[in-house]
């Protein structure tokens, strides 16, 4: 498929980015170069491997690079987690994002 903008799979990406972002705003300063940095990079990498991996002609790519965009997944969740446990967000706020 060439058109990953179609892929609801990638529509849910962005809106991952986008919350992830909101996100980044309300963690302190002194994150910037931690958490901040960790949680963006990795939503950003969801839709960007999905839509890489869309490009792709051959069945393995096809596979591979949606597996990569579940990694990534997985990766902001442990920092979603850590955020809340060590107390850098209230998990009432970390949780309400819209």
């Amino acid at each position: 498929m060439k058109n990953f903008k179609q892929l609801h799979i990638w529509q849910k990406g962005i809106e991952i980015v986008k919350e992830i972002y909101k996100v980044s705003k309300l963690l302190p300063d002194s994150e910037k170069y931690g958490m901040i940095s960790q949680i963006t990079r990795a939503s950003v990498s969801i839709p960007s491997n999905i839509a890489e991996g869309s490009s792709r002609n051959n069945n393995r790519d096809n596979c591979r690079f949606p597996e990569i965009a579940l990694g990534s997944t997985y990766e902001l969740e442990i920092h979603l987690i850590i955020i809340r446990d060590v107390g850098l967000l209230e998990p009432d706020i970390l949780f309400s994002i819209n």
